[in-house]
């Protein structure tokens, strides 16, 4: 195998130290840089063992001078909850922190991913979202720091390959859960959990009628690991998520019951600009790689479900 040396960005968060594991077990040297806002050191703390893992705080508003084959490009919040706590910094990390790592890049000729995010279609007035479609977001509501942040990232990415010929690929991730999620982070899937477990009420935001696509980690690494590995004149962007739409409700349900909890669902007010339909058409990443997201929704759950019961009993 060509072994590489490779920088990943966020990899002490949720996708990257799962990304991190995947390629020292794929037998290559992993570069891990966070500024642990959102990235824990528990995450990656398995790996420090490992001879061919490195690990850098540092924050990517910031240059990194360092020699690397191949770049990930994962740092950025991407809760709700941890992007607009600090909405000026969020965009800085996706504007400035794609400039300093497409610099990177170009100087030492290094293939790099950028990690971008289902949210650039916004609240979607077609279903499911094609790579073709532009979105539907607002440029200055309270997630636009996320939204808009992701779109000039990816701006930046082909403006950097047309004009200087850095080789790229861009990945637009759909919901994606699973160990190591962050137990406050917000999202739904650990807010059920969590909830679920603790026997709390079960908080809807809306009507629950509004739907998500819920893909595994295991699936996304497998994605986003393949189509670094396609030839170059591939560059996305692509989206990774799984096709199959469940309601929020729905989720609620399925919680509810494979945690056998006693909690009750309340509803509450459905957050400004929260979109309505979220679901990936992801054809294009079946012709590309054959890929196809393969872990249900049950099945991933009960793998959840039994991370965070863990954590709460520690």
């Amino acid at each position: 195998m060509d072994r590489k040396r490779i920088l990943v960005t966020g990899g002490a968060g949720f996708i990257g130290s799962h990304l991190c594991e995947k390629l020292l077990d794929q037998g290559h040297d992993v570069l891990c840089v966070d500024s642990y806002f959102t990235g824990t050191r528990q995450n990656i703390a398995h790996l420090f063992d490992n001879g061919r893992f490195e690990v850098i705080r540092h924050d990517i508003t910031k240059e990194l001078f360092v020699e690397t084959d191949e770049i990930y490009n994962l740092a950025c919040p991407a809760s709700p909850v941890h992007y607009q706590y600090n909405p000026i910094k969020t965009i800085k990390t996706s504007v400035m922190g794609a400039i300093h790592m497409l610099g990177l890049a170009k100087r030492v000729k290094a293939k790099i991913l950028q990690a971008s995010t289902s949210e650039v279609y916004g609240d979607p007035q077609v279903n499911p979202q094609p790579e073709a479609y532009w979105g539907n977001v607002n440029p200055i509501g309270p997630r636009s720091c996320y939204d808009e942040g992701k779109r000039c990232a990816e701006t930046l990415f082909f403006d950097y390959h047309r004009q200087n010929r850095v080789r790229i690929k861009v990945v637009r991730i759909f919901n994606t859960y699973g160990p190591r999620m962050q137990i406050d982070d917000g999202r739904v899937v650990s807010n059920f959990i969590t909830q679920a477990l603790n026997n709390r009420d079960i908080t809807i935001y809306g009507d629950g009628t509004q739907t998500r696509s819920f893909q595994y980690i295991d699936d996304l690494i497998e994605g986003m690991t393949g189509f670094m590995n396609t030839p170059d004149q591939l560059t996305g962007p692509i989206n990774l998520g799984n096709e199959k739409e469940f309601t929020i409700m729905e989720l609620a349900t399925m919680v509810l019951e494979l945690t056998n909890s006693k909690s009750k669902i309340v509803y509450k007010p459905l957050p400004e600009n929260d979109p309505l339909q979220r679901r990936p058409d992801t054809s294009l990443a079946s012709e590309l790689l054959g890929w196809k997201a393969s872990v249900g929704l049950k099945e991933g759950l009960l793998k959840t479900i039994s991370y965070f019961d863990a954590l709460l009993r520690a």
